[in-house]
């Protein structure tokens, strides 16, 4: 049995991972950024490691750091989340070669269809068929225009190994693909360390329904139990539900032993969800995602089942404690994601910073799954992913209402969150009545006016700096790292400190509202980075052009021009950072 488990993530879901090996009496290993140093999840495991370095390259997509720290710990298991390294089969055959348990599918089956391509492929042989798309990666954008030219626009570009709605691309026209293309593969790389894509059909107005499977190693494989996850923005979800409403029982079954064959068709096991696009009474596989999912709480809530718990077990060698005929479906789940976003009219911008003050609702049917507590850092490096919550009624009506409740009573001051934006979507009548797309929020819901009223932070916060001193553990010297508020440090140096300390108050990025409308004073929205510069000095624009990419929270945004006329400065090259309000290009 599985007795110490490192948890190769952060956030929420490495917060979900600790709290089921407590429950099951199963040691905990966190590790952490040098940004995450006091995050939720390095405070609730038994022990945490430093990864060093901020970004998540750096740090949690560090194979050789995290390699290390489970042979310091000596953790018998790694339990991957979801994102980073959760569908790596290099990374899951690097664990599984220090003889350490990989909480997850066996590498061959993340080889299969953790690579969207060579899933398509095996769902075909397995007689489960797709949306219409490429099966090789792409070369070059002659591919997608003639891809597009074959099978009618819009197409969609996605890349290979990701997920999230992170690196695709709809592209409209043939004009459009060359750009479609090289954001699609950076983003992909940045979110997921390779940059492969594919080309597909685009539907024009489906629903997103997944299947949760869950195998063992004795051969055993069932479903769990489908989601809808049609309320989608840059094709990421906000919202998810289970049971999909208004979805046929024959049409729930025929799908749940389609996701049953295909993860039987690569020697599946343990916890994985099968998507699949719903639309005109068909369904069509769309990808296998080799992990657990952002939105499982709605299936644990309807069905009573554990899933984090049972991969632990499925791991460690046990049989599924369950058949497919003991599965019940009780009541209905809603699932809403808090992300620090500002929905601002329908944008939905990225707002890294301090939460100044978060409390969560409370009441019969509320789970809270959070990664942050009051006073903790949304950093621009990571996911915007605040904490899931999830709500459960006996029927769709009730928990409706109840969602709505909660989401009213929710408190989170600081940062603009997307809690407007989800009201507006549950207080329309054609989510009630199941109407709704995955391009139903960007081309129906009326998101104009709606912004997150967040209440600004009244104290920015410290930062802490890095002291050297030496301590005594039972009359044994020690030298040791401490991380202190820079003003303490530089008040009082702590005894034996090495080298001076220096204090600095953090600083928030240039501060300011931004450039009035058509001053031509271009300022970026939020807290980034700028990865591309698309002009340069004496270059003439229209108003609305891109003028450069910023990218934040590991999703890239066009910032454009406010006015027509020609570039007089620009004040940025890729690389540097910025603060909300910066301004980044002058047009006169």
């Amino acid at each position: 049995m599985i007795t110490k488990v490192l948890i190769a993530n952060r956030g929420e879901i490495a917060v979900r991972v600790i709290r089921a090996c407590q429950e099951l009496g199963i040691a905990t290993v966190a590790v952490y950024s040098d940004l995450d140093r006091d995050a939720l999840h390095a405070r609730l495991a038994d022990e945490a490691y430093a990864l060093g370095g901020q970004t998540a390259a750096e740090s949690y997509l560090n194979t050789d750091a995290i390699l290390d720290v489970i042979e310091r710990s000596g953790a018998d298991a790694v339990h991957p989340g979801y994102g980073f390294f959760s569908e790596n089969t290099d990374f899951a055959r690097a664990i599984t070669a220090k003889g350490v348990t990989f909480i997850g599918p066996p590498p061959e089956a993340i080889e299969v269809m953790g690579d969207k391509v060579s899933s398509r492929i095996a769902a075909e042989n397995a007689g489960v068929s797709g949306v219409p798309g490429t099966t090789q990666f792409l070369t070059s954008v002659d591919e997608v225009i003639a891809f597009g030219a074959a099978h009618g626009w819009p197409v969609a570009i996605k890349a290979a190994f990701g997920g999230g709605g992170r690196g695709m691309r709809v592209v409209e026209s043939a004009e459009d693909a060359p750009a479609a293309l090289e954001s699609a593969m950076s983003e992909a790389l940045k979110g997921f360390g390779r940059d492969e894509c594919y080309v597909e059909r685009y539907l024009t107005w489906p629903r997103h329904i997944e299947m949760q499977i869950i195998g063992d190693q004795h051969g055993n494989v069932v479903w769990v139990g489908e989601r809808d996850c049609s309320a989608q923005r840059r094709h990421q979800k906000l919202v998810e539900e289970s049971p999909a409403p208004d979805f046929p029982d024959d049409i729930r079954r025929a799908m749940g032993e389609a996701a049953v064959k295909v993860a039987k068709a690569c020697g599946y096991y343990n916890a994985g969800t099968v998507e699949f696009l719903y639309q005109d009474g068909q369904f069509y596989f769309l990808e296998m995602n080799t992990r657990l999912q952002v939105e499982h709480p709605v299936t644990e809530l309807v069905t009573g089942i554990d899933l984090v718990a049972e991969q632990i077990r499925v791991a460690s060698g046990e049989p599924l404690s369950f058949t497919q005929d003991d599965i019940e479906r009780r009541g209905h789940a809603i699932e809403i994601r808090i992300n620090a976003e500002d929905p601002a009219g329908g944008r939905f911008l990225p707002s890294p910073g301090k939460i100044d003050k978060i409390v969560p609702p409370q009441g019969f049917g509320v789970r809270w799954d959070g990664g942050y507590e009051s006073g903790d850092e949304v950093s621009q490096f990571y996911d915007n992913l605040v904490g899931k919550l999830i709500l459960w009624g006996k029927d769709r009506p009730t928990a409706i209402a109840r969602t709505l409740r909660a989401l009213r009573e929710f408190r989170i001051d600081g940062i603009a969150t997307t809690i407007p934006a989800d009201i507006a979507i549950l207080e329309h009548p054609d989510f009630a009545s199941a109407r709704h797309s995955t391009r139903w929020v960007e081309t129906t819901l009326d998101l104009s006016g709606v912004a997150s009223a967040a209440a600004p932070v009244t104290d920015e916060g410290e930062e802490k700096v890095k002291r050297e001193v030496d301590v005594e553990v039972n009359g044994r010297r020690f030298s040791v790292n401490v991380w202190v508020p820079a003003s303490a440090a530089a008040a009082a140096p702590a005894a034996g400190a090495k080298g001076p300390a220096r204090a600095r108050r953090a600083s928030s990025g240039s501060g300011g509202a931004g450039a009035a409308a058509g001053s031509g004073a271009v300022a970026v929205p939020m807290q980034g980075t700028i990865v591309k510069v698309l002009v340069a000095v004496g270059d003439a624009v229209e108003s609305g052009q891109a003028v450069c990419v910023l990218e934040a929270m590991k999703m890239e945004n066009q910032i454009t021009a406010d006015k027509s006329g020609t570039v007089k400065e620009v004040r940025v090259a890729p690389g540097d950072s910025v603060g909300s309000g910066d301004v980044v290009i002058v047009i006169e």
